[in-house]
């Protein structure tokens, strides 16, 4: 744990009990929200036109969705967060039993732990209590680079995963002590996983969001599915800067990079202008937010923090209905737009707000 915003060691030494501080100290900073981005996602500036003749009936509307080859029930993602504690073991299983209750996928945090430390493999395990869910794996770019495809096969299959997740984190590993700092090789490396796996693999940022030419780089290494998880939600560059020890240059750094980032609603255009299914995360805190980033082009919506602080305020009851209120404010936008589907959003008419408007113009998006 942080005791007077001191990690009690290096944040990547090699022991086990380091990685379980270390996580548990991810859960207890992101649920906090004292690592909220300062700036918008910009999905606030999408405004669908309103129908009042939708000719639809509310029983008409169809959330379900295709994603890496399987059918969610809802257009939504409980995006990977942690493990590697016992408590991270009982936040992975409470949301991974929501997410089979409602049909929607579930990833697990990174698997670098259990890699690293195979006893810890158990907090990551959820086919027991999820059967039919769409599981994700994660490892990162750096890690997947240095592990090599087949180990990483091998973490997502004794986890009984249906996807691999790539998270690429450059903007957190700058700030972490002892973090990564040489990200040369990652995209051959995610393109020879590609080659290799016998199951999807999606590539994932982790609040900084992801550019047009980070795009097309994952379309030439073969990516098909990402998750752009944009500014506007936890900025990791802010956890660790909260981490990091009072007066540090890693603190000083982090507190000065807090609000780097490409915002989400940018990021989704972004890679959906590549003709890449698109997983929209970061700052994604409604259903109204999801509709409006599936009308960007998003396939699916995204979100983690949300759903960590239901599942601590009162387990997968909670998480369950937090979700099914997701699904009622998207299921209430796509009728209130003329829409039977999720997807139709992405034709519906709509109007975007002069920031949002803006940004893609200065990117010409």
């Amino acid at each position: 744990m942080i005791r007077d915003g001191v990690p009690d060691e290096p944040a990547n030494s090699s022991g086990p009990g380091e990685i379980t501080r270390r996580k548990a100290d991810h859960l207890e900073v992101a649920a906090s929200g004292r690592a909220a981005f300062t700036k918008s996602t910009l999905l606030e500036h999408v405004h669908l036109v309103h129908q009042a003749l939708p000719e639809l009936a509310q029983g008409d509307i169809d959330l379900s969705t295709m994603l890496v080859g399987k059918r969610l029930r809802l257009p939504l993602v409980v995006t990977g967060m942690t493990g590697g504690t016992p408590e991270a073991a009982q936040v992975n299983r409470d949301l991974a039993r929501a997410a089979q209750a409602t049909g929607v996928a579930f990833g697990v945090g990174s698997q670098r732990a259990m890699a690293e430390h195979p006893e810890l493999t158990a907090t990551y395990q959820v086919r027991d209590v999820a059967p039919d869910v769409v599981l994700f794996g994660n490892v990162g770019g750096v890690q997947a680079l240095a592990m090599g495809p087949a180990k990483v096969i091998e973490l997502a299959r004794r986890i009984h995963a249906d996807a691999i997740c790539v998270h690429l984190n450059p903007g957190q590993e700058l700030i972490q002590d002892r973090g990564d700092r040489d990200f040369r090789g990652v995209a051959d490396g995610i393109a020879r996983l590609i080659d290799a796996s016998p199951i999807p693999v999606i590539v994932k940022e982790t609040g900084c969001g992801m550019s047009s030419e980070t795009v097309r780089r994952l379309a030439y290494a073969g990516v098909t599915t990402v998750d752009v998880a944009g500014a506007g939600g936890t900025s990791w560059v802010a956890v660790e800067a909260v981490r990091a020890a009072d007066g540090s240059d890693a603190q000083s750094l982090g507190n000065e990079l807090w609000d780097w980032g490409i915002p989400t609603a940018v990021s989704v255009v972004a890679c959906a202008r590549a003709n890449l299914d698109v997983i929209a995360s970061g700052g994604v805190r409604s259903g109204y937010d999801v509709a409006r980033a599936i009308a960007l082009g998003a396939r699916v919506g995204g979100a983690a923090a949300p759903f960590l602080r239901a599942q601590r305020a009162g387990g997968t009851d909670a998480v369950i209905a937090l979700i099914e209120q997701f699904a009622t404010a998207i299921r209430a936008v796509c009728l209130l737009a003329g829409c039977a589907t999720p997807a139709a959003l992405a034709r519906a008419p709509r109007h975007l707000g002069a920031p949002l408007r803006s940004y893609l113009e200065d990117l010409e998006l």
